[in-house]
């Protein structure tokens, strides 16, 4: 068996994108530590499990906020799309369309806090 157990998504600063995923989109902080040699090691992910994101700090020429060159790179679903998507606006985070209905379900895109592209999914019952 194959699982994807982590991916590495730049942000420019540690505290202020664990208050975007954990206070705003409601993940949990799985992992914080800083090591002897003062790199911090942050993982935030879905609270129920799956694919976490190791958040960490660009190099010279990485490029925050544009790591899938402008297209949606993560595809974050759910069973209960209006209880988020209302939560979410609550929030403050920013869709670009209204909701709309697809063959593979319930979606619309919404911007994390450096502008980059997610859509908020929810998939056709019995998906």
């Amino acid at each position: 068996m194959l699982r994807l157990s982590d991916v590495t998504y730049l942000v420019r600063d540690h505290d202020e994108a664990i208050t975007f995923f954990v206070d705003i989109l409601g993940f949990a902080l799985r992992e914080d530590e800083t090591n002897a040699a003062g790199r911090r090691r942050v993982v935030v992910g879905p609270a129920e499990g799956g694919t976490g994101l190791v958040l960490a700090l660009p190099g010279a020429d990485d490029v925050v906020g544009r790591q899938a060159g402008g297209k949606v790179a993560f595809f974050l679903e759910t069973d209960d799309f209006a209880a988020q998507h209302a939560r979410m606006v609550a929030a403050g985070v920013r869709f670009r369309e209204e909701p709309r209905y697809e063959a593979y379900g319930t979606v619309a895109v919404f911007e994390d806090l450096y502008g980059m592209p997610w859509d908020l999914i929810e998939p056709p019952s019995g998906a």
